[in-house]
Order: structure tokens, then sequence, then C-alpha cells
């Protein structure tokens, strides 16, 4: 049996901006969006550049509650792990670009690490993992 997590929902306050900050700003590419006329919303996913794994739905708070959640999805913890293939590659980009990184870089036991800000203030790790982490192994056997 195989099993694959496909896409992981970010809430948004409107899909426009969603995509220029992760197309323009972070360099992921645009999977797919198009228009569900029946629910009068858009179905709106990226993804990393050169990534064959899961990508994020940009979805559009449709109610007050959702948007109460934007920018706070999860309690203020780091929520999203990027991973790359240079670090400080980059790290430099993000920050010429206007990222916010609310924890410089450090070398840690499992890579390179610093935490950034979305567009909407969700908490990201941006990492470099090491060739021997789990992760790596697990994409390496693939």
């Amino acid at each position: 049996m195989t099993q694959e997590i496909v896409h992981f929902a970010l809430v948004v306050d409107d899909y426009d901006r969603a995509l220029d900050f992760y197309l323009n700003i972070l360099d992921f590419d645009l999977i797919e969006d198009s228009y569900q006329p029946e629910q009068d919303k858009r179905w709106v996913t990226v993804a990393p550049k050169g990534s064959k794994g899961v990508s994020v739905l940009l979805a559009r708070a449709s109610n007050t509650d959702q948007e109460s959640y934007i920018g706070n999805q999860t309690g203020g913890r780091v929520t999203f792990f990027l991973n790359t293939d240079d670090f400080w590659r980059d790290y430099q980009r993000y920050r010429e670009r206007g990222v916010e990184f609310v924890r410089e870089p450090k070398d840690v036991e499992y890579g390179t690490v610093a935490v950034f800000k979305d567009l909407y203030g969700n908490l990201w790790d941006l990492l470099q993992l090491k060739a021997d982490h789990p992760v790596m192994q697990r994409l390496q056997a693939d």
C-alpha cells in the first residue's frame, strides 16, 4: 500500500495577494489555478520549484471564523518546513525580497535553519537538512 499527502491548506485572505507572495517572493511554482463555479471559489495550488511532493492549497477564507485563523493556523508554532539544496542562496534571496526572519540562521545537529514569516505571519523553517537526516534518506531512496 502506498499513500501520500498531496496538499495541505493554508487559509488566505485573497488568492492573488497570496500568489504574488508565493510565486514572486518565495519562487514557488503555480501548479493549478482553476475556478470552481459551484462554490464560487478557486482551487489554487503552489509548490516549491523542483518539488515532486506536497503542494500548498491556497484556500481563501469563506467566513469570519476562518478569517480569524489567517496567519495563526497553529497557535504561533513553526508550522511549515521548507528544505532547500542551498540554504544561503535562498536565505539571501528572501532577505533581499523583504522576507522577515524572526530567528537568524544557525547550524544545528540536523542542518542549517532560520525561521521566517510568510505574508500572513505564519512561521516557516527554511532548512538545509544534512544528508544523513531521515527525511533526506527517504528522499534519496525514491
